[in-house]
């Protein structure tokens, strides 16, 4: 299950990263960039959570600029990778208990783990349709497509 974890987020920092040097290198501004703030900053939330740090509630929806994205991302990225690789095949079912603006909750770390990638995939598919729709050619980001390439260079 690590593997397949650790595979997962490989994947979701080459998205991310395709994403922000498209976000970038249009000159996006607004909602592309506001959403994939919001991406980057659930992502550091979601570890907090998975590392039982207790941290105040940060806006989910922050303002930062494209240009810090890369950084975050490469940052983002370490940080959720050594967390997987330090974990053992039990830890996937521990129970996580967290707290957000709305209640108290509980989730399996797996089930983290699942929806942090799939939050990512979400937005970024909300980023790629906007910044198409405003003129630009979207990079081939499907998973399959990844793995595809990835196959390819090995």
């Amino acid at each position: 299950m690590k593997s397949y974890f650790i595979r997962l987020l490989n994947y979701d920092h080459f998205a991310n990263t395709k994403i922000a040097e498209l976000i970038i290198q249009t000159g996006a501004t607004g909602k592309p960039v506001e959403i994939m703030a919001h991406l980057l900053t659930a992502q550091q939330t979601w570890l907090k959570r998975l590392k039982k740090i207790s941290a105040p509630l940060t806006p989910l929806w922050p303002d930062w600029p494209a240009e810090a994205f890369t950084t975050i991302i490469d940052d983002n990225y370490q940080q959720l990778l050594a967390y997987m690789e330090a974990m053992q095949p039990d830890d996937f079912d521990v129970v996580i208990e967290y707290k957000n603006s709305v209640g108290d909750f509980k989730s399996a770390v797996s089930d983290i783990l699942a929806h942090l990638i799939n939050h990512g995939t979400h937005h970024r598919a909300q980023i790629g349709t906007i910044l198409k729709m405003d003129g630009a050619t979207l990079p081939g980001l499907d998973y399959v497509l990844y793995l595809r390439n990835l196959n390819q260079t090995v």
